[in-house]
This record gives structure tokens, C-alpha cells and sequence, in this order.
């Protein structure tokens, strides 16, 4: 039956039969005989080359249409892939090629070519093809439009990596600065209870024994001897209360004894002006640990806060501080019975950011758990500060 494709293509009836098929659809329908020249073409393919039917037929259709790649570099005919239909017997569908016009201009071509076998030989190949200008301009803009939000992305990670970076390293630099002023402040503190302890200090005791001395004089004076015992009475307030405060500027018994006398003797004199029952548990192993003066000074400090948080809004009976080492780990836990609190996701007040702010200046982490009527536990933690696995 396709012996002869050429002649066949041009029996009238056949022609007739074809025509009516071919010219059913859109899409541009040729087919080539083995020596690749055209044997049919539809209407629409034809217009689509800016050719008529009758001007294709019998040309060559790889000269005619589709000899140049995009570049307008020539494209031998072992390359064309629409040969390969009948070169190597098997189907082949493309969209990444161009096919050329009449008047020496190109479009973006997605083509097929199949072979068209008479029993099992091969005689030709038909070949549908379409204009796809308008989807590679779309995928083009789309490209365009990724390749834009891509870069906009890009710019905009950057921006934010940047921001980020600058944030992170003010904030470092806030911590730093906070972490220097507790050290100055502290400083501070120990100079001027070291000044008071030896000026202000020096100079009750002195009055105080000049008036023992006199007292001891005017033993036969009743009134001078009653008013001198009131005298000393307001001096023995003042060493008291002066003794309180060189202890909440800089606790002795820190620089002398170490953190857990220090906390313990905190907690006995929270105890005695507050009511609450005090009570401090640490393993002996712990006891002897030293963390170093700045260390010691921050936890003190904490402490010292959260005692201060419990007086005024805890309502609570009773306080327990808790040492524990978990592996290299020191953890602090001061818990009290109160009323508790919701915890808010950041601190706001000055006295938790303090905390927080002392914890992370020693690499170590502060965390408040409480819920309204459960009281409030603080857990202070700070990795690796212990010499080695503490039972």
C-alpha cells in the first residue's frame, strides 16, 4: 500500500481521504519519504511555514525548514532528529529546536516524528509540529520572574543576615557592657564597704569607748549616766546597721569563706528579718567547690535578688535553696511556697533581667517555673563549672 509514497500522495481519492484528515486539526502535519522529501502537508502546517501545500511538496523538508539551528549555525542532516523516525525506526519528540519560515525568519518549534511502516519496513515518517513562541515567551518570563525573585530573595537574605549579624553583635556587645558594669559595680561596692569599714567604722568604735570611758566616770550622775546608756544604745544601732549595710554591699564572709558560707549566713539573716523558714541543702562534695570571685559574686547577687522577689510578692512561708551537680554541671534551684506567678515569655522587670543578664555573662542559664498558686521555683544552671563528676 506505501510503496510508493510519492505516487500514492498523488491518487486523487487517497488525496481527498488525506486532505479531510489532515486539515481536522491545528496542529501542522507533513510526511517525508525516505529521501526525506515532503509526500503531504496540511494547510496549517504550510501557513504556518508561510508556504502553500503545493509549494512544499516534493522538497526536501530538513533544506527547507529545518537546516539552521537557533544560532543560525547550519545543522548536518545525520543531526535532525526528525530523520531519526525513519533512520532508526523509533519515534522522537522535541521542543527544544527551531523550525525556519519562508521569509528567513524562525519560531520555537515542538515537533514529533514517528515512522510510518508498511508491514515491518520503514517508508517514511509523518511529522506534527506547532508554534510554541507564546509558551517560551511565558516559560521565559517565568524564568525571568524566578530568576528576579530568586535574586530579590537573595538580596533580601543578605539584608537580613546582615541586620541579624549587626543585632547579634550589639546585642553582645549590651551583654558585654552589662557584664562590665556588674563588674565596676561590684568594684564599687567593695571599695566604698571597704572605705566605710574603715572610716565610719573605725570612728563609731572610737565613740563608742569614749562614752563606755565616760560612762564609767559619771557613775554617781544619774541623768548624764541615763542619757550617755541612750547614747550608747543609738551607737550600738548604728554598728548594727551599719554592719547590714557593708554586708549588702560586700558580704566578708564571700571574699573570706566562699559562696556556700556566704549564701548560708544570706539565708539565716533572711530568715531572722523576714520570718520565713530558710533552709540551705548542699553536698559536702559541693561545699568545697570554688568557682571563682566573679562567679561567686554573680550567684550571690542572684540569690540575693530572688530573696528580695520573695519578701515582696511571694506571700510565701518558707524558702529552700538546693545545690546539686549534674555531671559538670552546677545547678541552683531556690524555690519558695507562695502564691507563684505566670511566668511571662521575657522578663520585663529589672530584677529578672539582672538574673538572666548575670547567668548568661557566666555561660550558664536561668529559668523561672511557676504557675499561680504553686509557688515559684528559680533554677539557675552553669555547665561544665564543677572539676570533675561531683555524686
Amino acid at each position: 500500500m506505501f510503496a510508493n509514497l510519492h505516487n500514492l500522495s498523488h491518487h486523487a481519492a487517497w488525496r481527498r481521504q488525506l486532505e479531510m484528515i489532515l486539515e481536522s486539526t491545528g496542529e501542522g502535519i507533513y510526511g517525508v519519504d525516505l529521501k526525506g522529501r515532503c509526500i503531504f502537508i496540511n494547510e496549517a502546517g504550510a501557513a504556518m511555514l508561510g508556504y502553500t501545500p503545493d509549494e512544499v511538496l516534493g522538497r526536501s523538508m530538513h533544506y527547507l525548514i529545518h537546516h539552521s539551528h537557533a544560532d543560525a549555525t547550519l545543522m548536518p542532516v545525520h543531526e535532525c532528529r526528525i530523520y531519526r523516525a525513519f533512520v532508526e525506526g523509533r519515534g522522537v519528540r522535541v521542543d527544544d529546536e527551531v523550525l525556519w519560515r519562508r521569509d528567513g525568519s524562525s519560531f520555537p518549534a515542538e515537533y514529533a516524528s514517528y515512522p510510518i511502516r508498511d508491514g515491518e519496513a520503514v517508508v517514511g515518517a509523518v511529522v506534527t509540529f506547532n508554534d510554541i513562541t507564546g509558551r517560551k515567551r511565558t516559560e521565559a518570563l517565568l524564568r525571568e520572574a524566578h530568576d528576579t525573585l530568586e535574586r530579590r530573595v537573595r538580596e533580601r537574605t543578605a539584608e537580613l543576615t546582615a541586620a541579624h549579624d549587626h543585632l547579634r553583635q550589639s546585642h553582645e556587645a549590651l551583654r558585654r557592657l552589662s557584664a562590665h558594669l556588674n563588674t565596676v559595680r561590684e568594684e564599687e561596692r567593695r571599695h566604698i564597704a571597704r572605705d566605710v569599714h574603715d572610716d565610719l567604722g573605725a570612728a563609731l568604735t572610737a565613740l563608742q569607748l569614749d562614752m563606755n570611758w565616760l560612762r564609767r566616770r559619771l557613775a554617781g550622775d544619774e541623768t548624764l549616766a541615763g542619757k550617755l546608756d541612750g547614747m550608747l544604745d543609738i551607737g550600738g544601732q548604728a554598728m548594727q546597721s551599719l554592719r547590714r549595710i557593708l554586708n549588702d554591699l560586700r558580704p566578708g564572709v564571700l571574699d573570706h569563706l566562699g559562696l556556700w558560707p556566704a549564701l548560708e549566713t544570706l539565708l539565716q539573716e533572711f530568715q531572722r528579718r523576714s520570718g520565713l523558714a530558710c533552709r540551705l541543702v548542699c553536698p559536702p562534695a559541693i561545699e568545697g567547690c570554688r568557682l571563682g570571685r566573679d562567679a561567686e559574686i554573680a550567684l550571690y547577687r542572684i540569690v540575693q535578688e530572688v530573696l528580695t522577689n520573695v519578701s515582696r510578692h511571694a506571700r510565701a512561708t518558707g524558702v529552700q535553696l538546693d545545690a546539686a551537680a549534674e555531671g559538670r554541671d552546677l545547678v541552683l534551684r531556690i524555690a519558695d511556697d507562695g502564691q507563684g506567678m505566670r511566668v511571662p515569655p521575657q522578663p520585663t522587670s529589672f530584677g529578672l533581667l539582672g538574673m538572666r543578664e548575670r547567668a548568661l555573662a557566666l555561660g550558664g542559664t536561668l529559668d523561672i517555673v511557676s504557675a499561680p498558686g504553686d509557688g515559684t521555683a528559680v533554677v539557675l544552671r552553669l555547665p561544665g563549672v564543677l572539676a570533675g563528676e561531683t555524686a
